[in-house]
């Protein structure tokens, strides 16, 4: 084989190779693109199960305000009030919150799902979890966002 055969072949072997890279770029794409259309149909699901049960949350315990949360850290729902409590002739304003939301897509592909909540001026609850979009479980987020509210109900309860 001389030269200008080899030559002519490596020719060909980079050709083919871009040409697998680039298809293999554009699944990726098209990949990405169903992740974002996952991560949101699972943004919208869980957004109204969060605001559905802390709307419950407020039904059960008067006071509690209900607001969606909309904001560069994601999509989701909270519930606050403010109590007022006397003590030695002193005023003591009592606050408590409890913030459940939804982060929003990222490079990372999973989905994230986040609370916080205070008691009485002590934030005392913060609860976190993440799973890779393509693992997904929704019920499974579904029933941890539940039990995150009905710790919160305890701890508030029990103040």
């Amino acid at each position: 084989m001389d030269f200008r055969q080899r030559l002519q072949k490596a020719a060909s072997r980079g050709a083919r190779s871009r040409a697998e890279r680039e298809f293999e770029e554009a699944a990726e794409a098209i990949s990405e693109e169903e992740c974002r259309r996952l991560h949101s149909r699972l943004r919208l699901a869980l957004t109204e199960h969060i605001e559905k049960c802390l709307a419950q949350l407020a039904d059960n315990f008067p006071g509690f305000k209900p607001e969606t949360i909309v904001d560069e850290r994601g999509w989701g729902a909270a519930v606050s009030r403010d109590d007022v409590s006397m003590s030695g002739g002193r005023r003591n304003n009592l606050f408590s919150r409890l913030q459940v939301v939804v982060g929003p897509y990222n490079e990372y592909k999973v989905l994230d799902v986040s609370a916080k909540g205070a008691v009485h001026n002590k934030e005392t609850f913060v609860r976190n979890h993440h799973q890779p979009l393509a693992d997904v479980d929704e019920d499974h987020f579904r029933e941890l966002i539940e039990m995150w509210i009905l710790d919160y109900a305890e701890m508030y309860a029990a103040r």
